[in-house]
């Protein structure tokens, strides 16, 4: 290591530069924010990549083999999103060896992490619970298993050293009776997508808005669903769009969907409401964020400058004064 300081120590300098930088002009943007009103809304991923630095540095916490190679990848089973699940590739965690430290390089990352948000959202928050592992080398995530996390033991940890964080549990996906409880036990807000609510049954479905408790999130759809627009042109089948008429007591089209979702997540009970600005321009699939099925072609959409239009704003004030959410 010695060496390699010297021998890259102009790349390394400049690499300590550019994080200077970048952090001094995002803490600027969160103070301005701050003194306008605005809070920012962050998002822990749940797992980090194989060559990230977190890695490299701490690789008795993730479970590797002795040439510190994954032994096991992540993932999540067969889903809503892909028949054959969705295999991430990120080395697991070793929760035994966490857990002899009081699970401190997570404390670190969350307090990393609340310097820069106001808010933030735990994402896959039921692999703090359990977890999807699949052996290194499956060319699906189909033959994984399920392991328990310490979670009573590592929840407390973080409400000792965090009590008043303004931690979201992301709860989408598959959800078991013991992320419920821990979700209820800790009193975390959970997510609410509107795309999810017309199917199956209606009394069961934790989606619909009939079914919310304030203490929720609500989105139309989240990075990871098609624009509404999107969803309902392509993904939306015959059952759900009658759910959808029959739900809003009126004929829903292309033209009007994004408009009725979001003033139905804006009216509900749900203490946060979170609109993609995709939904409120009524963009089609092609605006989509993210397509978790695949690993290319991913976060490419970007706003173009100018599309956020003072009628754009004047149509969002109005619905937010009439909501009650102002």
């Amino acid at each position: 290591m010695k060496a390699i300081r010297r021998q890259l120590s102009d790349k390394i300098e400049f690499e300590c530069f550019l994080q200077f930088i970048f952090f001094k002009q995002w803490l600027a943007l969160k103070h301005y924010c701050n003194k306008a009103g605005i809070q920012i809304f962050g998002d822990i991923p749940i797992y980090v990549t194989y060559d990230s630095p977190d890695v490299w540095a701490n690789p008795e916490i993730f479970k590797l083999d002795h040439n510190k190679r994954p032994k096991y990848i992540a993932g999540v089973p067969p889903d809503y999103f892909s028949k054959t699940g969705q295999l991430w590739g990120n080395p697991v965690y070793d929760w035994k060896n966490l857990k002899k430290t009081r699970y401190r390089w997570w404390m670190e990352r969350i307090r990393h992490n609340l310097r820069l948000f106001d808010m933030t959202r735990i994402d896959h928050f039921r692999g703090l619970v359990g977890y999807w592992q699949v052996p290194a080398g499956q060319r699906t995530a189909k033959n994984g298993r399920w392991v328990k996390c310490p979670k009573d033991d590592f929840f407390k940890v973080l409400f000792k050293n965090f009590p008043e964080a303004p931690f979201i549990a992301e709860d989408l996906g598959y959800i078991t009776k013991d992320v419920r409880d821990t979700i209820k036990k800790f009193n975390l807000p959970t997510m609410k997508v509107l795309q999810f609510a017309f199917s199956g049954n209606p009394a069961k479905n934790p989606h619909l808005p009939d079914n919310y408790n304030e203490n929720c999130v609500v989105y139309t759809g989240t990075h990871d669903n098609n624009t509404t627009r999107g969803w309902f042109d392509k993904d939306a089948n015959a059952e759900q769009k009658k759910h959808l008429r029959e739900y809003l007591n009126q004929e829903v089209t292309s033209d009007n969907i994004s408009r009725l979702l979001i003033r139905l997540a804006m009216s509900s009970a749900a203490k946060l409401s979170i609109i993609p600005a995709q939904d409120l321009l009524d963009l089609p699939t092609s605006a989509r964020m993210n397509n978790p099925a695949k690993d290319k072609g991913n976060w490419l959409w970007r706003l173009p400058p100018g599309r956020l239009t003072s009628a754009v704003s004047t149509k969002l004030k109005n619905l937010t004064q009439t909501c009650a959410r102002d």
